[in-house]
This record gives C-alpha cells, structure tokens and sequence, in this order.
C-alpha cells in the first residue's frame, strides 16, 4: 500500500457527523520449519515448490473430520495431520471477492468486487489491468493450470482464465452450476481452455480426473502451480448415489447431499495427492487448501436455487457463515502441508487469503513489479513455523458496512439503517457473543477512522451498476392474471 492509493488515518478526535455520513455514502518462516531445516536456513533458500491450491466452495469450518465433524474427509485429515492446520484464516465473506482477492494479493475494495458476487446476467469481471498470481508465475517459468470453478468474470473473453496467466483451463466460469448436468439457468457452462464443451459426469468427479491427468502428463523438472478450485459443497446439494448412502443414517436430505459432496471432494484430493507422489512430486509440492468463504447460514446466500429446511453447514465455534463479516462468513478451514518444509501443527497466525500472492510469489522467485500496491504480506513464517502472523484484517468495507481487525479487537460497522456498532476481543470471545463498544469507545472511534479513510479511496462496487442497469432494462411487470379474475385491477 502507498499513500497515494490509502491515506493514513486521521488523527482528530473522532469521526465527526460529516465523516461519518461521508463514510455512509462513500462505502454507496522468513523461516521455513524451524526444526526442520538447517539452522539459519530461510524460506528463500528452498528449491522452488510445485504448488497444490486447492480451493472448496462454502465448506463449513466445522464440517471436516479434523475440526471433529461426523463427515468423513480422511484425505484432508491427513494433510492437516502432516501439516499446518491454520486457525485464523481468513477470506472475505462471499465467492467473487475471495478469488480476486487470492489472484491480486489486494483487497477487492481496490477494484470494487468487494460487493457480493458477479451475477449470470453481469458483464464485467476482474480488472484486466491487474496482474495476477499465475501471470506472476508463469514469468519465471511455472506450468499454470486451473481445473474448476473460476467467477471472475464471464461476459467477455478478455477476463477469462486463460486471458489472465493460465495456459490450461477446464471447468467453470460462474458461479453456481448442477454439478451433472454443468448447466446454469438451462445453459452450458463447461470449458475446456476457451471451447464450450458438452460433457457427462458428476463435476467433483471430472475436475479431479483432470488434475491427476494434468500431473500424470506433466515433466517434474518444471515447476508447476495447479489451481484446483471444486464447485463443493456448494448449492444445489447433489452427489452421486454411491456417496448418498454413505450417509443413509442422515434424515434431513439436504445434510446428507452435503455431507456426500464434501466426501467425494475428499475423495478427489486423496487422488490428486497420490498422482503427485506417483509422478515423484509429492516431497516437492506445497499444498494449500482453505474453503472461499464459511458454510451458508443465511438462505439469503444460498444460491440462485430454493433449498428446503435447514441448512446443513455448521461454522462451529464462530459466529454465523457465508456472506456475513462476522468470524463464521470469513474465518474458514484451512490447511498447508509441504513434507520437510512446514511444521506439522496447530498455526494459529493471523493470515488472510490477501498473502497467499507474495507468500507463493517469494517461494517461486516472482517478481511483483507489475502488481499495483499490495494489502498481501509474506506469510510463510505463519504458513510454516506457526508465527504471529499479520495485525490487522480488513474483513471488507462497502457502501453498507465495514469491519475491521486490529491486534484482538474486531470492529464490526453496520452504516445502513438502523445503524450497528459492535466491538469484540477475539482473543477472549472469538464466538462474538459479547458487544463491549460501551466500554471502550476510543478503541471504537479508532476502527471507525480505519474504516473512514479506506471507505475514501475504495472503487465503487460494480455490483450495484449492475443491478441497477438489470432492474432498470427488466421487462414490464403486469398484475398477475387472479388479480383480474378477483376483480381486483386497477381502473
């Protein structure tokens, strides 16, 4: 970050009246393994590593069998077992904002996805003037591949993956498709690189096939970075019949779907991992798998699609889950294994899916030059020897609300009305369950000025235009026909 992009935060006494309806408006291990490696020797020092990110979408943080959950991911636990489980790793609430901001190592209030998700009807995407994770890559010599779902933009070509550093893409473009048929409102959306392709198979499945065959084809003396980016759990909740009885014993049809899709995601990894070990890759790859954002609590995030009764995903301890600021929509379940690099154990530092970009960039020798200012910082002593982490999280900051980390406190910031302020220690209660802004206002007024002089420089979110121009070219709406029968048309 640099001045001109981000002005530092002001130091009067507060916000005053005019700040904060301006702000209202203005939202609308440097060492790697320490007992590992040779003494002194730095993250720098390690050959360049295949990297493994592997991506699920609105996976609950407790519903993975190492967080203590009756669905079975043994794949995943043994990653976690062999690795990092990384306990404060954060997202941002919703799918569209999480992948850019893992692709730009920047905020996506910098280029104004910070509001919900791109729409089917949208058409724009990520800006093409930023420069990207697997452009950093692929310049100092990595095989670039994404296998699965992408949501960063689909309207034109110019924001599609291979336009933006992937030399292989196969999966697809939005953000919610059926998981057999590939379809999204009765369209195919299915790519292999820029061709539409009609295709049979449970995508789980496909995308999995496809990222053992990419690393079965692949030379070991290049390195390579494969982006594997599931479409599960999310909605709508289908699996295969084989995986559905698994967990027959479940009675609520829509918790059964969702437990058998996490299961046969599992599945899919445990063989990715076993191609790379096959391909005498494995000692030489850095895994990374984290889900985008909580598991959705909220039917309003569910999806273009009904889903009847509960919803299954649990985000246990945390508060809430996809689409919230609160811990459950944004502090996930998240892991790193690389055998000889990463400690195994419980890494408790504060990181945000923002550091993914310079940390892996580092690892590979990729020069950052042609990035804009980044919000992402190295993270390797969190990722490998359980460092402290980064000290402030910007969860997001938007026309409606805005919340902020500092240190323990959290702020969270509801502008719209009836307006909210909250304030928590999340050291002593990471579950949000006491407000304490009473009792520490200056703590508060501080946050608010954080929020304030981002809310001041963010882009507008593309969201809205888009919604509006939707709203404003939608077809005229008429009475129902019972209105008339009821007689009750206006004269």
């Amino acid at each position: 970050m640099n001045q001109s992009e981000e002005p530092a935060p002001e130091t009067s006494g507060g916000p005053s009246r005019r700040d904060v309806l301006a702000g209202g408006a203005g939202f609308i291990a440097a060492v790697a393994g320490l007992s590992l490696l040779a003494p002194g020797a730095r993250a720098a020092d390690a050959p360049r590593p295949h990297i493994l990110y592997i991506l699920a979408d609105d996976l609950g943080f407790a519903d993975v069998g190492f967080h203590g959950s009756d669905i079975k991911t043994p794949n995943l636990d043994t990653l976690a077992v062999g690795g990092a489980r990384l306990g404060q790793f954060y997202t941002q609430p919703l799918c569209t904002p999480t992948r850019a901001a893992l692709m730009t190592g920047r905020y996506p209030l910098r280029y104004g996805l910070q509001t919900g998700v791109i729409p089917s009807g949208a058409s724009y995407g990520l800006a093409t003037d930023e420069f990207l994770l697997p452009q950093a890559l692929k310049s100092v010599g990595y095989r670039t591949a994404l296998v699965g779902k992408w949501h960063l933009g689909h309207a034109d070509k110019a924001y599609w993956p291979r336009q933006r550093g992937f030399d292989s893409f196969y999966g697809a473009l939005v953000g919610e498709i059926d998981h057999f048929k590939h379809e999204a409102h009765g369209q195919t959306d299915w790519y292999r690189d820029n061709t539409l392709l009609k295709e049979d198979g449970y995508d789980t499945e496909l995308f999995g096939a496809e990222a053992v065959r990419l690393i079965g084809d692949h030379d070991p003396k290049t390195p390579l970075f494969l982006y594997l980016a599931f479409t599960a759990p999310h909605t709508p909740f289908q699996a295969p019949q084989s995986y559905l009885d698994l967990y027959a014993h479940i009675e609520d049809p829509s918790r059964r779907a969702y437990a058998a899709m996490i299961t046969a995601m599992d599945d899919q990894i445990g063989k990715v991992v076993e191609a790379l070990k096959a391909r005498g890759m494995r000692d030489d790859t850095l895994i990374v798998f984290h889900s985008d954002n909580g598991g959705t609590r909220n039917k309003m995030f569910v999806g273009e699609g009904a889903v009847a009764g509960d919803l299954p995903a649990s985000n246990a301890p945390y508060r809430d889950g996809k689409g919230s600021l609160y811990e459950g929509g944004v502090r996930v379940v998240a892991l790193a294994n690389w055998p000889g690099r990463i400690a195994p154990g419980q890494a408790d530092g504060v990181m945000h899916v923002v550091d993914m970009m310079p940390t892996l960039a580092r690892l590979a020798g990729a020069d950052l030059a042609r990035s804009k200012p980044l919000d992402g910082k190295d993270a390797w002593p969190a990722l490998a020897a359980a460092g402290s982490g980064r000290e402030e999280v910007v969860y997001n900051v938007e026309p409606t609300q805005g919340a902020v980390r500092q240190g323990n406190w959290k702020l969270y910031w509801q502008v719209v009305l009836p307006p909210k302020i909250e304030l928590f220690d999340l050291e002593k209660d990471p579950s949000e369950t006491t407000d304490l802004s009473a009792a520490h206002p200056e703590k508060v007024t501080e946050l608010q000025e954080r929020v304030i002089a981002l809310a001041r420089v963010m882009a507008p979110p593309l969201f809205y235009a888009a919604a509006l121009k939707a709203t404003l070219s939608a077809p005229l709406a008429t009475p129902a026909a019972v209105l008339y029968e009821m007689g009750l048309e206006d004269d």
